[in-house]
């Protein structure tokens, strides 16, 4: 694909402008696929004879890959000079940079990052350490499925068993990166012009990985009453889903209002009293420790 064929492609009316901002990268599983301009852009990399789609060992797809990124510096550079940018120089990129560097210190060092990284490390060993259960829980679903009981749709229990995992595992990393990316764009949003009807992307941000935290205490939930032996382990990693939900509710108090361009409508993502109340249910069993209290929510 050439640049003019890239430029014709970004301005074809059918693409929501900036969707590709807000999602959770999850394509096989979003609905806005037939209208998102950086899909397209892929399926058009991937419909290449030449290129294995999915096969990242393949030589050819990192060729064509690079070739991808040629095309997309090419488009850059060619929406700049249409639009009258002028590119950084190198003492103003160097700036850029050394800025960058430290909005990005000062959001690691942010308790919600510390928690999602703690969050990131507890996950592996709960799922790592979960491979006997798994196993005796697929032995129980295939003696119900022989048995065919009335009642019972053990083919349909393991499907949100493996929908669970694999939602925890999708958004385990994703939860981190989202709100890295909000807090490190939280200064800049905040030195914008207070006359600026546009949203701030760092609410953006913050919403998204909200969404990722609340689907993910959904899927532990289900994980928590399919595994009762595992309570403890499993209620202390909804325990820091939530703590890191508030911390990130308290320093980004517009982000369940952020609208993301085609997926939002109003009032849309708002978390529930059910789930809320589940939450409340659950502390007096997760906070053992003397500093719990402190800990707690609020």
């Amino acid at each position: 694909m050439n640049t003019e064929d890239l430029l014709n492609l970004a301005d074809d009316p059918k693409f929501i402008p900036s969707i590709y901002n807000y999602c959770d990268r999850w394509c096989e599983r979003c609905p806005f696929t037939a209208r998102c301009l950086n899909y397209a852009m892929g399926a058009e990399m991937e419909g290449r004879d030449d290129i294995g789609a999915q096969d990242t060992e393949n030589a050819q797809f990192w060729d064509g890959l690079g070739q991808v990124l040629e095309n997309t510096l090419d488009l850059l550079h060619a929406l700049a000079e249409r639009e009258g940018v002028q590119p950084l120089s190198d003492e103003e990129w160097a700036h850029y940079q050394a800025d960058e560097e430290r909005k990005w210190a000062e959001a690691e060092a942010h308790p919600a990052v510390a928690l999602a990284e703690m969050y990131i490390q507890t996950v592996d060993e709960w799922l790592e350490s979960a491979g006997p259960l798994f196993a005796a829980k697929a032995d129980e679903l295939s003696t119900y499925l022989r048995s065919n009981l009335p009642g019972s749709d053990p083919e349909v229990k393991a499907a949100e068993l493996r929908d669970a995992v694999e939602v925890i595992r999708w958004y385990q990393l994703f939860i981190q990166v989202k709100l890295m990316r909000a807090l490190s764009g939280k200064e800049e949003d905040a030195d914008a012009d207070p006359l600026d009807e546009y949203p701030k992307d760092s609410d953006g941000s913050a919403k998204i990985a909200l969404i990722a935290m609340d689907r993910s205490l959904a899927a532990w939930t289900i994980l928590l009453r399919a595994f009762p032996q595992r309570e403890t382990e499993t209620l202390r990693l909804l325990a820091y889903l939530d703590r890191i939900r508030r911390l990130t509710e308290q320093e980004f108090p517009q982000a369940r209002a952020f609208v993301r361009p085609g997926f939002d409508g109003p009032a849309a993502d708002e978390p529930t009293d059910a789930a809320d109340e589940l939450w409340e249910e659950i502390w007096g069993e997760v906070w053992t420790t003397p500093d719990a209290e402190n800990d707690k929510p609020n």
